[in-house]
């Protein structure tokens, strides 16, 4: 057998919660009725996804999670975020829903991802397709920030991925990589951000400017710099 389509349903409380969320990223509604159950289905392009609505649903409780295997990762994240842009005004980087930033999972065999929490507190993880597997030999702070990318964006738990990064960026070594401080102050902020620490983020991504990187680490850095302006436009006003 073949041309198998395998499409997600996923739950929410108030189709009104995902509908309008998911436009924002480009998806359009196909097909939508109240009774006798809430139930939508949203497309984009050769991506679908439907949801039941179930009014009493707390979207903490959510263990609805599915894979998106693409083409261009670094492409459908950024036009995600313009659409979230022209929608919010603003990335979204914390709170439900929210959206983390392309980077290498270390429990994905290096291939780069990242994820969505939509307002049903579905996590819709999206992965990479033809990227190598990488081997990161920049140090210790790089393996250190893989491990903390593996715990927050993986495994939702921003806690225990801040203490890890914490222990690494109190013991700075000369060898690290500067790019690779940068890259690592930059996530410990939008780390903060979940963990409701505001002016931690804000002085994280004061220290992260204030690293002198040469002008090829610059252009190498350039979606982790513009991802510390989108953590600072996401903080409240000092």
């Amino acid at each position: 057998m073949a041309n198998e389509t395998t499409i997600p349903l996923l739950p929410c409380r108030s189709l009104d919660d995902v509908a309008p969320f998911y436009q924002a990223l480009g998806f359009e509604i196909t097909y939508r009725q109240e009774r006798p159950n809430p139930y939508v289905t949203l497309r984009r392009e050769d991506l679908h996804l439907h949801f039941f609505g179930m009014p009493q649903f707390d979207p903490a409780d959510s263990y609805g999670s599915c894979l998106v295997v693409v083409d261009d990762l670094v492409g459908i994240h950024r036009a995600f975020a313009d659409g979230m842009r022209a929608t919010y005004g603003k990335v979204l980087v914390s709170g439900v829903p929210r959206m983390t930033r392309p980077r290498p999972r270390r429990n994905q065999e290096g291939h780069s991802g990242f994820s969505i929490v939509d307002p049903g507190g579905n996590w819709i993880r999206f992965v990479g397709r033809a990227e190598p597997p990488q081997t990161d030999d920049r140090g210790g702070l790089a393996r250190t920030l893989g491990n903390a990318v593996v715990q927050a964006d993986s495994r939702g738990n921003p806690q225990q991925a801040a203490r890890i990064l914490d222990g690494a960026l109190a013991r700075p070594d000369a060898a690290d990589d500067p790019a690779v401080q940068v890259e690592a102050l930059v996530y410990r902020a939008e780390l903060a951000l979940q963990l409701d620490e505001p002016e931690a983020a804000r002085e994280l991504v004061r220290q992260a400017r204030s690293i002198p990187l040469d002008d090829g680490s610059r252009d190498a850095l350039a979606d982790t710099l513009r991802h510390a302006e989108d953590l600072i436009a996401a903080l409240p006003l000092a």
